[in-house]
């Protein structure tokens, strides 16, 4: 696993100033323009939770959602999206989370996840936390159990493990 982090930390792309001035924007891009090292990506998430019981990937718009479709296809298991508010065609819930001003939403359909179900919720990174946490919570809702939270880069330096405390977390690069 060192290995691939420390590939992952030499090819992640830092973009300074986007989307906005003083952001150094992590792009993953490079990643997905390698075959080899997406592949590897995948394979380390399906070998982490091959044996433990999940039942679907919930994966969050958009980047995510690359991540998150090659990984439940992987291992057989249903992909379920989480997108921003009223971007999803069928009846939703939805969960509310704190941005730095202000408020976002996300929702998933109502009928992605019932009882019984053991998800990981995974995105391509992780930086303050609301949106994985919102995420879980409507995971939660449905009556779900959050298996873990799962990201190819954590944001060390933003301490979204604080806001993450309840679930379990993984990460295959940290930034600190």
């Amino acid at each position: 696993m060192a290995e691939l982090s420390e590939k992952l930390r030499r090819t992640i792309r830092d973009v300074p100033d986007f989307p906005k001035p003083g952001i150094i924007f992590k792009d993953i891009t490079p990643v997905l323009k390698s075959p080899e090292l997406f592949r590897k990506v995948i394979q380390a998430f399906c070998d982490r939770y091959r044996e433990k019981g999940v039942t679907a990937i919930v994966a969050i718009e958009s980047r995510g959602f690359i991540f998150g479709g090659a990984l439940a296809e992987r291992m057989g298991v249903p992909f379920v999206p989480v997108r921003k508010k009223s971007k999803l065609p069928y009846k939703t819930v939805s969960a509310t989370y704190e941005l730095e001003y202000g408020t976002d939403s996300v929702e998933m359909h109502a009928d992605a996840l019932g009882q019984g179900d053991r998800v990981v919720v995974l995105d391509d990174l992780v930086a303050t936390g609301g949106t994985a946490q919102a995420t879980a919570r409507l995971c939660e809702q449905l009556g779900a159990e959050v298996v873990e939270l799962a990201f190819v880069i954590e944001l060390a330096f933003l301490h979204p493990r604080k806001k993450l405390s309840k679930y379990p977390v993984f990460s295959l690069v940290t930034f600190d």
